[in-house]
């Protein structure tokens, strides 16, 4: 079973090819089968090898599937080859079940769209990169999907491309995260040069090996992979692209925030942890860049208005904490997160789905209001992935898989109060930014009226994800509900375990305790504020510094201002003045001396075929003639 690996990535990228060649020739219904199965047969392999990978695991805990020889090149060796392990294998299952859920959905939600059979070409492509990067056994297969994923990123996020916004928002996605990509392939050829190799296991092994620890030559490899990750998870200071990337159709914001894109980074740090392990430079760069992030995209989703962006700045928040794990040695935590956020995620992005589509295309959750009863289903499923994301206490995912990261950021040996602390706070501003929106859409006053209601495609995946963002986190309860931690055990067959320090901030039940009071504080400050008194949060915009504060926030802390200053604008100015140089005139002159030789041999040209008879017979004397004498 586990030699079926190779059709995981196979399947969708054979819907995609299909779909590419004669979909627009299809009838919906036809496309909606290839797009959705796909993805469905793709998930069935994926739950036949978890179960054959669990029932019966392979020698070393590690299985390889060796499709064929990719690149020869003298002492180069690239191979189509797939790796399943523990971390891989749990990888591949969420993210084929969590995409088949939502290409169901958007069967749906996108039937009336003319770019029908082009959208699930594009989003079976996507999982297929994203699946073929999970499964590589080497970093080149691994950047090939890489590319994948950023490629269908700027394909879906300017979807609607006859908006020029859109255009715009796809290629600052594409620009932004190849600033991150080329980091990532320098540092691959780094690695390639020093180690001798590119397959993941053997790389490894070899820089466990060669290079101590505190080495500079594997200091410089992890911060330049951590550049590629920082760019395609959309962290500090790359995260620009990532709220712009809302443009794209509300299933291909679930499916970069929950299953593909954007997790790449994670799972490229936990797969190559042991440079992490022999740079403590590079992992605590890891946990820094997540605690700010974390801090800095909560601030951000506080001020926006769009509920899309909301979404895609708790994600940028979320995936912080991810790197916070992975930068104090909680590998197993940061799997764990990612694993619940995939679900609470995925539902938060199609009950925003319905939402929008019901109220003409509305965005903006101050147009909204009192849509509980309008509209059930997706008020209950977005209230429970809600409290999944700021961690309802003892009943959803996101307080088990959370409360892990924050307690392993002080207890760890190389966590601290500090990072702690940042996730403490975290933990309030995502309770407060998304119960203002639960507050503000589902209560109160309408304020516009609903105009379409789902079906059932779009509705059953929203169910399944809210069953899911709660039982999600049972898989791993702490030790202090009297569970032992299976699935951190599972994980352990493919990551280190955390190692605790000495001076732990607490205990992980004091941690979770002070989790569950901040969580609290944070669910009364958003009912205060726009259910009891929706007067004060006026009032605490009026001051003329709280005005500057709010939009400083809101435009994602000045970011895109710094950039078009200190890169745009200089690259523009550049371009203008180097609009004439030298090297045109090279060009030029090439161009001109083509045009010359043209008009010359446009007199040759009378139309008279007795000149082009002489002229044929002249040239086959000469001819002839050299041929003789030579």
């Amino acid at each position: 079973m586990l030699g079926l690996v190779w059709l995981i990535p196979a399947l969708p990228l054979a819907g995609a090819l299909i779909l590419a060649i004669g979909g627009a020739r299809l009838e919906r219904r036809l496309v909606a089968w290839i797009g959705v199965g796909s993805i469905a047969l793709a998930t069935i392999v994926a739950m036949l090898i978890t179960w054959a990978f669990l029932a019966s695991p392979p020698a070393g805990n590690n299985y390889t599937r060796v499709i064929w020889t990719w690149l020869a090149a003298g002492g180069f060796h690239a191979q189509i080859a797939f790796y399943l392990d523990a971390l891989s294998v749990l990888m591949v299952l969420v993210v084929t079940f969590v995409s088949f859920l939502i290409h169901l959905y958007s069967a749906e939600f996108m039937i009336e769209d003319e770019g029908y059979s082009r959208f699930f070409c594009y989003m079976n492509l996507f999982v297929a990169s994203m699946v073929t990067l999970l499964l590589g056994n080497n970093l080149l297969l691994l950047y090939l999907g890489w590319e994948g994923v950023g490629l269908c990123s700027y394909l879906l996020i300017g979807f609607w491309y006859t908006d020029p916004a859109n255009g715009r928002a796809a290629q600052k996605a594409f620009i932004v995260t190849r600033v991150g990509d080329s980091a990532l392939i320098i540092g691959l050829f780094l690695l390639y040069h020093q180690l001798g190799t590119l397959d993941i296991q053997p790389l490894m092994q070899r820089a466990a090996e060669q290079w101590p620890v505190g080495s500079s030559v594997a200091t410089a490899a992890a911060l330049l992979l951590l550049g590629g990750a920082v760019g395609k998870s959309a962290q500090l200071p790359l995260q620009t692209w990532l709220p712009d990337a809302m443009a794209g159709p509300t299933p291909t914001s679930a499916l970069i925030h929950a299953a593909t894109m954007v997790t790449a980074g994670v799972y490229l740090l936990a797969r190559t942890h042991v440079l992490y392990s022999l740079s403590p430079v590079g992992q605590l760069a890891v946990a820094v860049v997540g605690a700010v992030t974390l801090l800095v995209a909560g601030c951000s989703a506080l001020t926006q208005n769009d509920i899309k962006r909301v979404l895609a700045y708790s994600t940028v928040s979320q995936i912080g904490y991810m790197f916070l794990a992975c930068g104090v040695g909680a590998w197993s935590a940061a799997i764990f997160h990612f694993m619940t956020h995939a679900f609470f995620k995925a539902l938060l992005f199609l009950a925003a789905g319905v939402v929008i589509e019901a109220l003409h295309h509305e965005h903006d959750i101050f147009k909204m209001g009192a849509l509980r009863k309008e509209l059930p289903v997706a008020f209950w499923t977005f209230l429970i992935a809600g409290c999944s994301l700021a961690g309802l206490p003892l009943i959803t995912a996101g307080f088990y898989s959370k409360g892990l990261i924050i307690w392993s950021a002080g207890a760890s040996e190389t966590g601290s109060v500090w990072l702690w602390l940042a996730g403490v706070v975290g933990v309030f501003l995502t309770a407060a930014y998304i119960f203002r929106v639960i507050f503000v859409v589902f209560f109160g006053a309408p304020h516009s009226s609903v105009s379409h209601r789902p079906g059932w495609a779009m509705q059953l995946p929203l169910v399944v994800l809210a069953f899911l963002s709660i039982v999600g986190g049972w898989v791993n309860l702490p030790v202090w509900l009297g569970n032992h931690p299976a699935f951190e055990d599972f994980l352990h067959l493919a990551l280190p375990p955390l190692r605790e320090g000495h001076a732990a901030v607490m205990g992980e039940l004091g941690s979770e305790g002070i989790v569950t009071a901040t969580f609290i504080v944070g669910v009364f400050v958003a009912w205060l504020l726009y259910v009891r008194r929706p007067e004060l949060s006026r009032a605490l915009t009026a001051p003329a510094w709280s005005r500057a504060l709010h939009r400083f926030w809101f435009t994602d802390w000045g970011m895109d201002w710094l950039y078009d200053r200190a890169f745009v604008r200089p690259t523009l100015w550049f371009a203008r003045v180097d609009r004439d140089d030298w090297v045109d005139l090279i060009y030029t002159g090439i161009a001109e001396v083509c045009v010359e030789a043209w008009r010359g041999l446009q007199v040759t040209q009378s139309g008279k075929v007795r000149w082009y008879a002489a002229g044929i017979t002249i040239g086959t004397v000469i001819f002839v003639f050299l041929a003789l004498i030579l």
